[in-house]
């Protein structure tokens, strides 16, 4: 699973502290969850289903073959929400024979027809029907809805929505389209029969066994899975996709696609296959499944899920050349969602509170891919965005990444399983090293393939490769909470000759953990690797022939720690220039922030980051650069000039246009309508922003220009003043996901959050029936990611109640709109009950 981020938005709820969603709801008793206890072993699960469109059901069959896990037992206890259950038997090479029955709170307990002794198979027969909509259970914020199957515009109703059918089964969910034991200890074979209307096709986990035309237009199609995996896992999909194909050495990798973008379907997915190659190859473990296909949903419930065989994305897949070009923003979750495939498929966290087995890789692949396929420098700008998300959001800080008292399953789908387990998993690397880490990953995997695991049994295979007792690592950071929080400083001994270093603690909860510390000395850096012990004070003397020039700690990048960190102009300038680790140059250039325009340092500091070869820093760089100024313009303004014309990356022209804009200087004009000729989004709209500073009386003939769907959350930002200001009514329903959030916004930053509220005013005051429902559906959508917050939910009533009374009020003014306006009364009306 990779869960959905409202960007902008969510990180304003998330990361303010006046308003920060809570998915653990403290002063409540924890409760011990517990492993589930096996009673029953699923051997195979055997589905006949077709589909109801106009009730948005499903009427389903079932056979499903257990026995006894150890103890003897005459009964069968199954999970099945929402269901009418018209059938219950026992099947017996083919002859039924009733069974009895209960069925309540969502549970089914069948009485078998004998006791059974374990090993000893048998097969209940299930009819029933699944309702999906009558579904009770509550999603998250990383799964905002669950009720496991879902129609998607199922009459037809909505031109500007496919009708589709898709599944999300994570966390347990399943149980609510078949009868199953549905948690992540239970695994099965499986075979479905899916009938649908012959123009969709349609998608599940394993292979295509057989296609069969129906009367009615309909057809059946047989999809077997011979490898066991979790219920969870199941997956059924029905559209109409364009398949485009591809495979990796025999095995087939296929692209469901809407046709609209079948064009760029190798543009999006097409790394998948290099990327199955890779991880094979890493992990010294082949691809174990038969097939792997991949495929969208529109309104999906997440970002994406590792349906075995069978992934499923959010539409923000669904990108054109424009965004491509620039930034293939999914390739991530695509590699994440494949390498869920060893580690969450394969092998399986027991429980939730294992999660970790699963996303924490599954994250950290994403490291990885970024290292392999674009080099160090990507991978650590990669790994350093995640981290500092969790460091930066202090409700996480006393959370085990092992976590057996969480108050909802749902909680554990954090920043501390994905991001914070994906940094351990980095340390853990670099204290083993490369051939001792993928050595025990590949034990762990050939250890408990198709079957479960937990933390315990992956430090196990750790340390039965190195031979190191892992237990001190382990229980800091798997079965711990918290991170170290340091700060550090030094000084000279001029007759000894030796430098102090001295690491302070400052966090409850002392760590140990390996330190690499440059210490410069005649301006070059010297690497010393040092152990910190569990102590609030550490100290450590080197050798030095004067003074240091500088001290940086934690000069690898590898721990995961809060450092405090100050160091002038002079001493940046010297790391970065000096040092080839990535996190070193940024930190050294974000240190120089407020020193920009102020020191010499600081612009040679800058020269030298223009010239980077890693794209990230030239654009970090160019967000400093203020050639407003005459000095930096003499300074940099050639090299800022050059970035803007023939930079391979579309991301650094884009921030070099924004920095030349800021100069007003007519003589760019003809470089930035250019711009505006590019493939590329974000040249566009920086391109766009530059004419506009200049002349705004184009805004409306050249916004149009931009396509916002799927555009990046800086382009959106960007551009959200010029439509706003400039009323660009095209590109209306388009600023719905940054306008939505205004009053979060505002918290993070406020000249954004102004700009948004105004273009929350706009649409309700605008007789757009488009625009509101795109307000009100992102709203929804961001419900479970709220959480429990009720000021946070108060102040989202609070805004569609405003909404409101601007719609009323244009009512008023509009009495021959009232069709149209009267929908979007009602879609806000609807989101008010929705929050309430």
């Amino acid at each position: 699973m990779r869960k959905a981020i409202l960007s902008i938005a969510i990180l304003g709820i998330l990361f303010s502290a006046n308003v920060s969603a809570q998915t653990e709801t403290s002063g409540r008793e924890k409760v011990y969850r517990a492993t589930h206890t096996k009673v029953t072993e699923l051997k195979h699960t055997k589905l006949k289903v077709n589909f109801d469109y106009q009730k948005e059901q499903m009427n389903g069959e079932e056979w499903l073959t257990a026995s006894p896990y150890f103890y003897p037992t005459n009964e069968l206890i199954l999970d099945a929400k929402a269901m009418l259950i018209h059938e219950v038997a026992l099947d017996n090479n083919g002859k039924k024979s009733p069974l009895k029955y209960e069925y309540k709170d969502d549970i089914l307990k069948i009485t078998l027809d004998k006791t059974y002794q374990k090993n000893q198979d048998y097969t209940v027969y299930i009819k029933y029907t699944s309702r999906p909509n009558e579904v009770k259970q509550q999603g998250s914020m990383a799964i905002n809805d669950a009720k496991g199957l879902y129609f998607i515009n199922a009459q037809g109703t909505d031109p500007e929505l496919p009708t589709q059918i898709w599944t999300q089964g994570e966390t347990e969910a399943s149980s609510a389209w078949f009868p199953t034991i549905d948690k992540p200890n239970q695994k099965t074979t499986q075979e479905i029969y899916m009938t649908v209307p012959d123009k969709y096709v349609t998608l599940s986990n394993g292979i295509l066994k057989d296609s069969q035309k129906e009367s009615n237009g309909l057809r059946t199609d047989h999809w077997v899975m011979d490898k066991r995996h979790s219920t969870y896992l199941f997956f059924m999909g029905v559209g109409e996709y364009a398949i485009v194909k591809d495979k990796w050495k025999n095995i087939p990798v296929d692209y469901y696609i809407e046709k609209e973008y079948e064009p760029y379907a190798k543009q999006i997915y097409g790394n998948t296959p290099e990327m199955i190659d890779f991880f094979s190859k890493r992990m010294n473990y082949d691809y174990p499944w038969a097939k792997y296909a991949q495929i969208s949903g529109r309104n999906y419930v997440s970002g994406a899920m590792e349906n075995t065989t069978a992934t499923l994305h959010g539409s923000d897949i669904l990108q054109k050349p424009g965004q491509l070009i620039d930034e293939n923003t999914w390739e991530d979750t695509i590699a994440h969602e494949l390498f869920h495939h060893w580690f969450g498929d394969l092998v399986t966290a027991e429980s939730w509170s294992n999660l970790t087995v699963n996303e924490s890789f599954a994250n950290y692949s994403e490291y990885l891919w970024n290292e392999h396929k674009y080099g160090k420098d990507q991978a650590d700008y990669h790994l350093m965005t995640d981290v500092n998300r969790y460091i930066h959001n202090p409700s996480d800080f006393k959370k085990n990444l092992v976590r057996f008292n969480y108050e909802s399953r749902e909680d554990v789908f954090d920043l501390v399983t994905y991001q914070k387990g994906g940094g351990i998993l980095n340390m853990l690397r670099n204290y083993l090293g490369d051939d001792a880490f993928f050595a025990g990953m590949n034990d762990y995997l050939k250890t408990n393939e198709y079957q479960n695991a937990e933390a315990h049994q992956l430090r196990l295979s750790f340390e039965k490769v190195s031979g190191k007792d892992l237990n001190w690592f382990f229980n800091q950071w798997y079965f711990g909470s918290g991170n170290p929080k340091i700060n550090y400083s030094f000084t000279f001994e001029p007759v000894k000759k030796q430098v102090a270093v001295t690491i302070n603690q400052t966090q409850d909860q002392m760590f140990e953990f390996p330190l690499a510390i440059d210490v410069y000395d005649n301006g070059k850096p010297k690497r010393y690797n040092v152990w910190v012990k569990a102590d609030a004070k550490n100290t450590f003397n080197f050798d030095v022939s004067k003074a240091p020039d500088l001290v940086n700690i934690n000069a690898d990048g590898v721990l995961l720690a809060d450092i405090t960190d100050i160091k002038t102009p002079e001493q940046n300038l010297l790391q970065f220039t000096n040092s080839k680790e990535f996190k070193n140059r940024y930190n050294a250039l974000a240190g120089i922030k407020d020193q920009v325009g102020k020191s010499p340092a600081a612009t040679k500091l800058l020269a030298a980051a223009l010239k980077d070869p890693f794209f990230r820093i030239r654009i970090q760089a160019l967000e400093l650069v203020d050639l407003s100024n005459p000095e930096q313009m003499k300074a940099l303004g050639a090299d800022v000039e050059k970035l803007a014309s023939n930079d391979p990356k579309t991301l650094t022209q884009a921030a070099a246009i924004a920095a030349l804009a800021k100069t007003k200087d007519k003589k760019y004009l003809p470089l930035f309508e250019k711009g505006m000729g590019a493939v590329s989004n974000a040249v566009k709209g920086s391109s766009l922003g530059a004419i506009l500073a200049m002349d705004p009386s184009k805004a409306n003939s050249l916004a149009d220009k931009i396509d916002l769907d799927g555009a990046s959350d800086d382009l959106q930002a960007q551009l959200l003043p010029i439509i706003v200001k400039n009323k660009v009514v095209s590109q209306m329903p388009k600023i719905a996901r940054l306008v939505a959030f205004y009053p979060f916004i505002k918290f993070q930053n406020p000249e954004l959050g102004k700009s948004a509220e105004e273009g929350y005013n706009w649409i309700m005051s605008s007789d757009n029936l488009k625009a509101t429902e795109s307000v009100t559906k992102i709203l929804g959508y961001a419900k479970n990611q709220i959480g429990d917050n009720p000021q946070a939910k108060m102040m989202v009533v609070q805004m569609l109640r405003d909404g409101l009374s601007k719609k009323m009020e244009l009512l008023k003014q509009n009495p021959q709109n009232a069709a149209s306006i009267n929908k979007q009364i009602d879609v806000i009306n609807k989101a008010i009950e929705n929050y309430k």
